[in-house]
């Protein structure tokens, strides 16, 4: 684990600031394919077209107006924007990578650039495990040790329905991966009547996990009408997206996504990292590793954030289901284990 430099961090920093700008002002410019007009019997009409699996498709907008003319300038002038902003944004990542960033791989990124586009962390999706955790690094100006990054899969945690009120939007995610074409497939369910939760690359080891916290013990997958799917229930994973961040996907390009707080997400590896499989004991000990070093960090230059994570995990009485984490956690990597105690006590 090392500091990324000062140069480094405060280009981070400006291009979060770009990109929630950006997002902040998301309009017409956005706004993919392009308008084209005919003219039938003398009149002329409007239609926006796109490209979509199989070609390219035509929808009818109306006849033609002044009031539509506008529309259209305002669209082209809106691209012309998007464009002289995704130049500066990349020219960013460029500064970024060059300067010790982790990077995201391109087809993951792609995959988040996709989710991000339809709206799926603004409906409450949270990007959750390692590939959250190298966004968070980014964020605090920290390298993490590369061999506790290695994953190929993309976690998208959220609740069954948004605690606040939205307008009434809705992303399908099963048909935005579909769209990437990137060969993602629906991954059988335990039982041949669950629904799938969820979605790998046919031929590749990357894959799309729908997550949701679990109720009452219910292990069976459920529906997330807004994300046109199911996810599956896990338990604790309401303390981990309870409160979360918005940090920036670095790759080629940018994208912005929603991620846990650092120290709920280190306290959360210990909580569960025994909930695995005997045959899953190589991700438990990854877990247990990037926990110690998002411990050892926060200990060093934000203590308040894991105080205020572990007062949130005491308030739920999970002392009992973190202890055997804590203790793990002491025999192998003893100074974090004493830099949480030092926090805590």
């Amino acid at each position: 684990m090392e500091h990324l430099p000062l140069q480094t961090q405060t280009a981070y920093a400006e291009l979060l600031d770009l990109l929630t700008a950006i997002e902040a002002r998301r309009e017409i410019g956005h706004t993919g394919g392009s308008f084209v007009h005919k003219t039938v019997k003398g009149q002329e009409y409007y239609y926006h077209q796109h490209a979509e699996p199989g070609g390219i498709v035509q929808r009818y907008v109306g006849q033609r107006t002044p009031i539509l003319d506008q529309v259209v300038v305002r669209f082209i002038e809106g691209r012309s924007q998007v464009r002289a902003e995704r130049r500066v944004s990349n020219r960013l990542c460029s500064v970024l990578r060059a300067g010790g960033a982790l990077a995201i791989d391109t087809a993951a990124l792609r995959v988040l650039s996709a989710l991000a586009d339809a709206a799926v962390f603004r409906l409450g999706g949270v990007l959750v495990g390692t590939y959250a955790l190298i966004t968070l690094g980014n964020a605090l100006g920290v390298r993490w040790d590369s061999a506790t990054l290695r994953s190929e899969d993309l976690d998208i945690a959220s609740q069954r329905a948004l605690a606040v009120a939205v307008p009434r939007l809705r992303a399908d995610v099963p048909g935005i991966l579909d769209s990437l074409e990137m060969g993602f497939l629906p991954v059988p369910g335990l039982s041949p009547r669950d629904p799938s939760t969820s979605f790998k690359v046919r031929g590749r080891a990357l894959r799309v996990d729908l997550l949701t916290p679990q109720r009452r013990g219910a292990q069976k997958p459920v529906m997330i009408p807004r994300f046109a799917t199911a996810a599956q229930p896990l338990p604790h994973l309401d303390y981990l997206i309870e409160e979360t961040s918005t940090t920036v996907a670095i790759g080629a390009t940018a994208v912005l996504v929603t991620v846990p707080l650092p120290g709920r997400y280190a306290l959360h590896k210990l909580v569960t990292m025994h909930a695995r499989s005997a045959s899953l004991q190589a991700k438990s000990h990854k877990d247990l590793h990037q926990a110690a070093q998002v411990i050892e960090f926060l200990a060093e230059e934000r203590p308040g954030d894991l105080r205020q994570a572990w007062e949130d995990l005491v308030r739920r009485r999970w002392k009992k289901a973190i202890r055997p984490g804590l203790e793990s956690l002491k025999r192998r990597f003893p100074d974090a284990h004493a830099a949480l105690k030092r926090e805590i006590a």
